[in-house]
């Protein structure tokens, strides 16, 4: 095995109460020391099965634009199909070493799909306390099943159901979005990509860590999707940077919380924000999370949308292809 996984160092190391030097974060990134414990407002949470549209597109908008954030109920997707992915995917993770390690992204590999634990690059040459799978899950034409886990049995059947789920949810969020920028309704879908968009399936899996104080399973980011649509697991761990302060995302069962990503963005030329956001983990328990990252085509080109661009607003961002701004991004260039 070329690289060593952290669900193995854990085993090795859950009797001492320390990690592995390239583990432990910069004094200004350790969560001990970085984690706002006063008075904190609430990510915005939104039932959009509220019978009154223009109700919904007001908070979405006003969320996207203040915090980049939000968590979203009553987003008709069965709570036991979110159980049933949830729980295929700890199964995936409960397999021995051998066997997960079948789906490990190739060595040198352009794409992100496999399973692996390391994504980009880090400046200090620090690791993350997670593990991950990735795959694609919509549109059919471009699904590799090479990364679609065989064990267990329902993993295919059940991220099939899923995907078709969170598109209806996915496609009222581009509506929404756009007519709070008082564009047409599939005015923002279209800019990233259409029903070309790709759906980049995650599992993050962060085990229990003697040391949660010192280290982080995901460093702060913004995710350069247009949008990530995501499910926790009850163990705790999100912390978004508001205000000048990180501060603990609130666990809702059965709630998606839906990222403002990059693409967004700059689309909107800076009217939405795209979220900082990173993950703290947890000395008892493991964390898990599954986003779906909402990208467009590699070769599809993302700039601000004219109709928000005017001599008073110049463009902020230069139009750019996805695969030349996700190449910017992994590599910590810069991306004009």
């Amino acid at each position: 095995m070329e690289v060593e996984r952290v669900q193995a160092i854990v085993s090795s190391s859950l009797a001492k109460d320390n990690i592995p030097l390239e583990f432990v974060r910069p004094e200004d990134e350790q969560p001990a020391i970085t984690t706002f414990h006063g008075p904190i407002p609430d990510i915005p949470v939104i039932d959009i099965n509220h019978p009154d549209q223009d109700h919904i597109i007001h908070l979405v908008g006003n969320a996207s634009r203040d915090w980049g954030i939000f968590q979203v109920v009553n987003h008709g997707i069965p709570f036991d199909l979110i159980q049933k992915l949830q729980q295929v995917g700890k199964e995936f993770f409960d397999l021995p070493q051998e066997e997960k390690e079948v789906y490990a992204k190739p060595p040198g590999a352009l794409t992100l799909e496999g399973y692996g634990s390391k994504i980009g690059e880090d400046v200090n040459g620090k690791k993350n306390w997670a593990d991950h799978l990735f795959h694609k899950i919509w549109p059919a034409s471009c699904i590799n099943h090479q990364f679609w886990p065989k064990n267990p049995p329902s993993y295919r059947a059940v991220n099939e159901e899923y995907a078709q789920e969170v598109r209806k949810v996915v496609d009222k969020l581009f509506k929404w979005l756009s007519t709070g920028l008082g564009l047409e309704v599939d005015v923002l879908k279209q800019g990233v990509g259409g029903e070309e968009i790709e759906y980049l399936m995650k599992i993050n899996y962060y085990p229990p860590c003697p040391r949660p104080d010192l280290t982080l399973g995901v460093t702060s980011h913004t995710d350069l999707s247009a949008m990530t649509v995501l499910v926790p697991n009850e163990v705790p761990g999100l912390q978004v940077f508001k205000d000048g302060h990180w501060i603990d995302a609130k666990y809702i069962p059965g709630a998606l919380i839906i990222h403002i990503g990059d693409q967004i963005e700059i689309l909107s030329n800076g009217k939405y924000k795209a979220v900082l956001h990173r993950t703290t983990v947890d000395k008892e328990k493991t964390r898990m999370s599954w986003p779906v990252f909402l990208e467009p085509p590699g070769e599809f080109v993302v700039g601000p949308l004219p109709q928000l661009v005017d001599p008073q607003l110049p463009p902020k961002y230069k139009p750019k292809k996805f695969k030349d701004y996700s190449y910017c991004k992994f590599h910590k260039l810069p991306q004009y």
